[in-house]
């Protein structure tokens, strides 16, 4: 994957997302979704950006439906990032660089 994007799934989650020291984005997205490809290169980019701050993941719906499940998304793309493993803030819906680097802001 490009950039410092990590994919995660179910076997990992715990590991990769909700035990990290800093904070964590997961992108959750599937294949098929129009939206969730165009929030992808928004993500990408800002992991770049802000790698020191905070991680960046995707989890992939359909191949990760229990920690999908876990976290009750049922729209995708849903943006969640996590802090001290709990859920800090939430969005669902394609968003602007300038929108999703605010949220990100909030939490490091």
């Amino acid at each position: 994957m490009a950039g410092n994007v990590i994919e995660v799934g179910d076997a990992n989650f715990q590991q990769e997302v909700l035990d990290s020291a800093m904070p964590v984005l997961v992108d959750f997205w599937a294949p098929w979704c129009g939206p969730c490809r165009m929030v992808a290169p928004v993500v990408e980019e800002l992991s770049r950006e802000m790698s020191d701050k905070v991680k960046f993941t995707k989890l992939n719906v359909d191949d990760n439906q229990m920690t999908a499940a876990r976290y009750g998304i049922m729209a995708i793309p849903s943006l969640l990032i996590f802090k001290g493993g709990q859920v800090a803030q939430q969005h669902v819906g394609a968003l602007s660089k300038a929108a999703l680097k605010g949220l990100l802001e909030k939490s490091v």
